[in-house]
């Protein structure tokens, strides 16, 4: 039963869109939400510092994120795995 136990911390999949800092990238996530009002389907995005210990991954790539115990004053996500490395250029 143990094994079985959900986890409680939400997970996001966004694309890194800087890796310049020491042991964190940050992460913008896109969701798509129908207007309240007019009902077209909008693009909403924000983003996330998330802890990178080990500093794998790089810009473009698309990562999974984990909420966490704040880390630092802007930092309470921690990088958890590669989704899709990004394409070279």
């Amino acid at each position: 039963m143990t094994d079985a136990k959900k986890s409680l911390k939400r997970t996001l999949v966004g694309k890194v869109v800087s890796d310049k800092r020491a042991k964190t990238v940050t992460v913008l996530v896109e969701r798509r939400v129908k207007h309240a009002l007019y009902g077209k389907i909008v693009a909403k995005s924000s983003k996330y510092h998330a802890h990178d210990e080990t500093g794998e991954y790089h810009l473009g790539d698309m990562i999974e994120i984990t909420e966490s115990k704040p880390i630092s004053k802007t930092k309470n996500w921690v990088a958890t795995r590669l989704v899709e490395k990004a394409a070279a250029v």
